[in-house]
């Protein structure tokens, strides 16, 4: 059944239309015109019609309201007289229903006019598509530059010339308090220009995405070269400022003066957050005056500053108010343990509970208390080589008896606490020596492993050589230990017995006091050279000294010339040294590991000295002079059972020429010129 159009109900007039009595809907019926109403007379007993049935509802009789149901009377329009009259006979509508009584024109209109609407939108929406065909899509911004509108050309050229200067600028990183410096060129990001545009060159097809841009900017991400190792490598070099482990509140001893440390809270750059930071930064075309803030993760710290200024007051300064006297039961004698060995030997320690543990190190109590103890019970003696008749024997360590360092520093912490005059009764037992016969013999120092000797041409430098060679004898290198010989000596002033000799400075020959250790210097690095060891460094001196072998001396000064060697055999070196009035020798005694032999190559590139002249005043000193060379020293090693070469180093040295000076006695002054007598 066709369905009805809805009657507009904004215009209305009071009367009703009412249903045929005969219970029919009084819609045109498919038997005929004869069926319809023929007047109006007719509909006048009818009941009201309703909404549904104006509006088109289901032809199933079922869902028409039943006699007497209440109904909704629907008003009709522009009928005076109050009634409606239904189309006369042979007046239906015809064909697609352009054309109809005045009831249903109203139904034909709006389906019309939205018809002519969507084709207007239609028709811009295609002429809005075309227009805009091949520009980038309108309202398109890139990183707050306005691409919108553009060609592809014109785009790529405004991105260069506004947003790649920001993304390749030097910009400011912050983690926490540290700004650093970051270059997104060193780290290899660069703006991909082409590859932007293309990102923002699609037209949208959606008609909805088309009106909105109207209003609203179409954001759209740049696009970027990038090199991921580079950037990491920038972000590793910030966390390298940045990360710290968590320092906690703790105390320090200043001579006997103790204060309280502030903790730190650790932290750590969060690599990953920090890249992409970055990157969004970049992405968003950020200033680069404007620093990047970087994510820092946060590790508490375990104690506080409130728990170490607890332990300040109530441990700590009781501790060092006074010495605490120790004594032996059966022995009439006392020691003291002195507050500056105290103060020495406390430790702090936090624990993951927030408590600062305090403690007293054994080691660096003995160290403090020197011999102080000494006097309870006997020493301990530890193992040590002795050398006679060119052999090497292990002479045994002896355990002694005495308080030992670990036992008084457990009876020594309850007694900090407690008042003055503070004492404590220590006990006697076995105290072992720090050195025993047992690794002694471990370290195979068992022969000679290479000797050298040299003579002292001067009664002062002897002296020198004499005092470094005792301080340097029986020393003991352990397996890759290196040996350096001014850390060894220490200061070579008068106060450790050395005097003035001569010395080369500037290449100017004059004393200072320690001169003729780099005779001392020249034997040792001889001992290192047929002993096989490695060499670290060695300087020779500036001209060439004959009573050493060319290419193969060395020499030193404190604190800014050294002898180095290191021990890289797996068994100890000791080091014996004996000397005469006229000779001093360096033994090594170890595991023989190469028959060592010296190669010296010819003097080569000879240079002639330059003479010079300077006035006799007193402080000038002839020199002979000498002729300045190269040569090149080569070390073989060889198998000892064998003899096969097992590999070759070469040493080459360079020798100055040494001037030949020349002390010209000053000139005579100008005679006095003669008096003319006068006559009178």
């Amino acid at each position: 059944m066709p369905q009805h159009p809805a009657v507009p109900d904004d215009t209305v007039h009071d009367d009703t239309v009412r249903m045929p009595a005969d219970g029919s809907d009084g819609r045109p019926s498919p038997a005929g015109p004869a069926d319809r109403p023929s007047s109006v007379e007719d509909l006048d007993a009818t009941r009201p019609v309703t909404r549904d049935w104006l509006l088109g509802a289901p032809d199933d009789p079922a869902a028409a309201p039943e006699d007497g149901a209440a109904t909704e009377p629907v008003h009709l329009r522009d009928d005076p007289s109050g009634t409606a009259t239904p189309p006369p006979p042979g007046e239906e509508p015809q064909g697609d229903g352009s054309r109809g009584p005045w009831w249903r024109r109203p139904a034909v209109l709006a389906p019309v006019g939205a018809v002519a609407v969507l084709a207007v939108l239609a028709v811009a929406y295609g002429a809005d598509l075309l227009v805009s065909s091949g520009d980038i899509p309108r309202s398109t911004v890139v990183a707050g530059v306005d691409i919108g509108g553009l060609s592809p050309t014109a785009a790529a050229e405004l991105l260069d010339e506004e947003l790649a200067p920001r993304v390749d600028a030097e910009h400011q990183v912050r983690a926490d308090d540290v700004i650093a410096p970051f270059s997104p060129l060193t780290a290899g990001i660069s703006l991909d220009v082409e590859a932007t545009i293309d990102s923002a060159d699609d037209q949208p097809l959606n008609p909805w995405t088309r009106l909105v841009s109207l209003f609203s900017d179409r954001e759209v991400e740049p696009t970027f070269t990038g090199e991921e190792t580079a950037l990491a490598a920038q972000i590793d070099a910030v966390a390298e400022q940045v990360d710290r482990a968590p320092v906690d509140a703790s105390i320090v001893i200043e001579g006997t003066t103790p204060s309280v440390t502030e903790p730190a809270d650790g932290r750590a750059l969060d690599r990953e957050g920090a890249a992409d930071a970055v990157l969004e930064a970049l992405q968003s075309g950020a200033d680069p005056s404007t620093p990047i803030d970087l994510p820092v993760e946060v590790t508490p710290v375990d104690v506080d500053e409130a728990e170490a200024q607890r332990v300040l007051e109530e441990t700590v300064r009781p501790a060092l108010s006074a010495p605490v006297s120790v004594v032996v039961q059966g022995s009439e004698d006392t020691a003291e343990v002195s507050v500056e060995a105290i103060a020495a030997s406390l430790t702090f320690t936090p624990q993951e509970d927030g408590v600062l543990a305090v403690d007293i190190d054994p080691a660096a109590l003995q160290t403090a208390l020197g011999d102080e103890l000494a006097v309870f019970g006997s020493g301990a003696k530890d193992a040590r080589f002795e050398v006679s008749g060119g052999s090497v024997t292990v002479v045994p360590s002896v355990d002694g008896t005495g308080v030992a360092p670990a036992t008084l520093a457990e009876q020594l912490l309850p007694v900090l606490t407690a008042p003055e005059p503070r004492t404590l009764t220590a006990q006697l037992g076995p105290v072992p020596a720090d050195f025993t016969t047992e690794e002694a013999q471990a370290l195979g120092i068992r022969e000679e492993i290479g000797s050298f000797t040299t003579n002292i041409g001067n009664p002062a430098s002897g002296t020198n050589i004499r005092v470094v060679a005792q301080e340097v004898d029986g020393a003991v290198v352990m397996p890759g230990e290196t040996f350096s010989l001014n850390d060894f000596t220490g200061p070579r002033g008068l106060a450790q017995g050395y005097v003035e000799a001569g010395v080369i400075n500037n290449g100017t020959f004059t004393t200072a006091v320690g001169g003729g250790i780099s005779q001392f210097a020249t034997t040792m690095f001889n001992a290192v050279f047929f002993s096989g060891l490695e060499d670290v460094f060695h300087k020779p001196h500036s001209y060439y000294i004959s009573r050493y072998p060319a290419g193969r001396e060395a020499t030193v000064y404190y604190d800014s010339i050294d002898l180095e060697w290191r021990n890289d055999s797996d068994t100890g070196v000791y080091i014996d040294t004996t000397w005469t009035p006229s000779t001093i020798t360096v033994t090594f005694y170890g595991t023989k590991r190469y028959e060592i032999q010296s190669i010296s190559s010819d003097r080569f590139n000879q240079r002639s000295p330059v003479v010079q002249e300077k006035p006799d005043d007193g402080t000038c000193k002839p020199q002979s002079g000498s002729t300045g060379f190269d040569i090149t020293v080569t070390r073989v090693f060889r198998d000892l059972t064998t003899g096969a070469e097992l590999k070759r180093e070469n040493f080459r040295t360079r020798y100055a020429a040494e001037p030949v000076i020349r002390c010209i006695p000053p000139a005579a002054p100008p005679a006095a010129p003669e008096e003319t007598p006068s006559g009178g």
